[in-house]
């Protein structure tokens, strides 16, 4: 018996597999530069939280609606095409900020979102079948959760230019009341802050859809095919049955659906928890919510590093319900405790949620072979997640009114804390699929 472990990354392997883990950086940072736009949109346009979520719910709309064509098209044709046409549509999308911005164009800004996530989609469902592929099956979720760890480098720049480049630019400042920051102005002078914010908000967009567009030439002249024996045609019905007959792969859709919809929920609306700790402090004593979401990123992206080592040696569902449970333990303080402290705990969720996704992933798509490029369909499909429960929490957060704290639960607990709820019941869900995975693979051990 060989006992030597098998290499994470053959040599031969490593030019596709470095060009194709670039591509994890691309599109973490459109991600975490769009989180903010919720609060952004919400102060400049004075709207309610729920129209504001609207931004999620067009982002991570594109993946629900392009992520099962994305499949049949690589299935179809190459991993390379539909990184090329991935990089073509993220472009499309991010060019039409120009005219969203210009016309002043709320809708028009959520068709580009929309758009770009096409993009996103085909690069996804790509990206993950072919990372899983491009090595020994033994190592493969260690392979993608090392992808997978430049995804937050990516979401830490969002962040970086959304804070530098955005939120400080703006003369509708985030936290403001904006009403009353701009009721002694005309309507004149309020559509020409409108004006400028909108451009501010547009131009990082555009500027990335430029470097897009230079990344797309780029892999047009690369090789970056894996060598992979003839496929035989595909069998949708039958793909179908293979799919849904594996518990572990329609068990981790709906995982991931949830843990999906947890991170952009917990990630989203850390802004107006910010927002409402901020009401009770004075002027000169203001907390900085960019700060704490680049914090949550940091710690994200460090655990995601552990884990990437620890996987090697601990059984991946294993590391998950461990994560889990401490997922869960932050949530409930930061929806229990009102204050700093809640705050940390909130801050600490994105380091339980650090390996969710690729584990899941790997874990779902585990041994199902040609059949994993369709099945990336349905995983990127649930990112859905993402774009349907914001505005549910969104709803929660005005119970009582457009604020913040406009009603108590329990006569103590202000209904921005309470609407973590979500992402408390959703890190459950990915309790119970640890759990029941880890079983499942028990029971497979015990048969060998």
């Amino acid at each position: 018996m060989n006992s030597t472990r098998p290499k994470v990354v053959e040599t031969k392997l490593l030019l596709p597999y470095i060009a194709v883990t670039s591509l994890f950086f691309l599109w973490g940072f459109p991600n975490d530069l769009t989180n903010p736009m919720v609060e952004v949109f919400k102060n400049v346009l004075d709207i309610s939280n729920v129209k504001a979520s609207y931004v999620q719910l067009a982002f991570y709309g594109g993946y629900g609606t392009m992520a099962i064509p994305a499949a049949l098209y690589i299935r179809k044709y190459s991993y390379k095409s539909g990184i090329v046409l991935g990089l073509f549509l993220f472009a499309v999308g991010t060019l039409l900020m120009y005219p969203s911005a210009k016309g002043v164009d709320y809708d028009l800004f959520l068709v580009s979102l929309y758009v770009l996530t096409f993009g996103l989609a085909f690069l996804e469902t790509t990206a993950n079948p072919m990372v899983l592929e491009l090595g020994d099956p033994r190592t493969a979720t260690q392979r993608l959760n090392l992808s997978q760890a430049f995804n937050p480098m990516g979401a830490l720049a969002g962040q970086l230019v959304a804070r530098l480049f955005v939120v400080e630019r703006l003369e509708t400042k985030i936290g403001a009341d904006s009403s009353n920051a701009t009721a002694n102005l005309s309507p004149e002078q309020k559509q020409q802050i409108i004006e400028h914010d909108m451009g501010v908000i547009s131009t990082p967009y555009i500027i990335l859809g430029f470097v897009v567009v230079a990344i797309l030439i780029v892999f047009i002249f690369m090789k970056i095919e894996k060598s992979r024996p003839r496929e035989k045609a595909l069998n949708l019905k039958e793909t179908v049955k293979k799919l849904f007959s594996n518990k572990n792969y329609y068990e981790g859709v709906l995982a991931q659906f949830f843990y999906v919809a947890c991170q952009i929920m917990v990630w989203t609306f850390i802004y107006q928890y910010v927002t409402n700790l901020n009401e009770s402090r004075s002027a000169d004593n203001q907390l900085n919510a960019v700060v704490y979401v680049a914090a949550s990123t940091i710690l994200f992206l460090t655990a995601r590093w552990i884990c990437t080592f620890l996987i090697r040696y601990i059984n991946p569902a294993r590391l998950m319900l461990v994560f889990a449970f401490l997922g869960i333990g932050f949530t409930v303080g930061a929806i229990m405790i009102h204050g700093m402290l809640g705050l940390y705990c909130l801050v600490g969720v994105s380091f339980a949620m650090s390996l969710m996704f690729p584990t899941i992933y790997g874990i779902a798509l585990k041994g199902m072979g040609n059949e994993a490029k369709l099945g990336s369909a349905g995983l990127v499909l649930a990112i859905v997640g993402g774009a349907l429960m914001p505005p549910i929490q969104g709803r929660i957060i005005d119970m009582g009114g457009t604020g913040l704290s406009d009603l108590k639960v329990l006569g103590f607990i202000p209904e921005v804390n309470f609407s973590f709820v979500l992402p408390l019941t959703c890190l459950v869900l990915v309790a119970i699929y640890s759990f029941r995975s880890m079983n499942r693979e028990k029971k497979q051990l015990q048969y060998i």
